[in-house]
């Protein structure tokens, strides 16, 4: 069992993907009011080294030692992982041991503005920022940000970021009925992506429930509404939960294992991770396609939401 890695997790991006979390749960920059992992409870800009290298190093040698190769080492998990000091010089290390796997960096992007952040994340092969809205009432709304960030220096440091990486970015962007999808803040959106310059903008929607109990999933017809809006030719709609089943990283034996624990009783992400020893990153992937093949509903209780068998 592992503390700083999981998986792999069936990534419909990335195939099969072994994650590194860097940051304790829930330490962020962002308290977006969609996120799958809960409300941030250390909001700060803060960096230092929240996980050790040595940690993470040794378990990165202890893995590779005994599994197979994934398709991508991906920084990701329970906050930004940029906030950590020793992102750059665990990324060396992968680089150094073991240069034909590739790296993913899943970032909010909010401290692209300071040049060594920027810098430290020159050796990935793949950088995934998310850039949910382009102005501040919508950013403020949607991703309550911690005080001192603001959108223009958000958005330049993409732009700087994009001038000094040569290699891939995806743009992640969540689209929010109600929030993000009318003509002004698409608008703003398309400019700044105009100045960013990334090789895709990936439009995705609601999978798991937000913090706000008011929020819903945009449908594939809305996306695809906004794609056109948008019309630039590197804009895609992310595939479906379903498509992770298809992804040889999915293991029935972890749905199975989901299925037979609630099947007991209703439990919440925060009691399936404990149970069954998993990141609850890795949990969500499989309760995606969980309910996606309506085996499984929610119910929402004072203790948070609960995931139970569907009659």
């Amino acid at each position: 069992m592992y503390k700083y890695l999981f998986g792999p997790v069936p990534s419909r991006r990335l195939g099969m993907s072994l994650g590194i979390d860097l940051i304790p749960t829930k330490v962020c920059s962002l308290n977006c009011v969609y996120c799958e992992c809960g409300e941030t409870t250390n909001l700060t800009i803060e960096r230092k080294e929240y996980v050790s290298y040595n940690k993470v190093t040794n378990e990165l040698e202890h893995y590779f030692k005994n599994n197979p190769a994934p398709d991508y080492v991906t920084f990701s998990g329970s906050g930004e992982p940029t906030l950590n000091l020793k992102i750059g010089d665990i990324i060396k290390f992968l680089k150094s041991n073991y240069p034909y796997i590739p790296i993913a960096i899943l970032t909010n992007g909010t401290l692209f503005d300071q040049k060594e952040v920027r810098t430290e994340l020159l050796n990935a092969d793949l950088v995934l920022p998310s850039l949910d809205a382009a102005s501040e009432l919508s950013f403020k709304k949607i991703n309550r940000p911690f005080h001192t960030l603001n959108i223009n220096k958000y958005i330049q440091g993409l732009i700087d970021f994009r001038k000094e990486y040569s290699g891939k970015i995806w743009l992640e962007v969540l689209i929010l009925p109600g929030y993000n999808d009318n003509k002004k803040d698409l608008k703003l959106l398309k400019d700044a992506f105009v100045k960013i310059k990334p090789d895709k903008i990936q439009l995705n929607s609601l999978d798991r429930p937000g913090i706000l109990n008011t929020l819903r999933s945009a449908t594939r017809n809305e996306l695809q509404q906004i794609a056109d809006f948008l019309n630039l030719d590197n804009v895609e709609i992310i595939a479906s939960a379903p498509k992770r089943k298809e992804i040889k990283s999915y293991r029935k034996d972890t749905e199975t294992a989901i299925l037979e624990t609630i099947f007991r009783r209703p439990c919440t992400l925060d009691d399936l991770s404990e149970i069954l020893g998993l990141h609850k990153n890795e949990i969500n992937k499989y309760l995606d396609v969980l309910e996606s093949d309506d085996k499984i509903e929610i119910i929402r209780q004072s203790r948070g939401i609960f995931y139970k068998i569907k009659k």
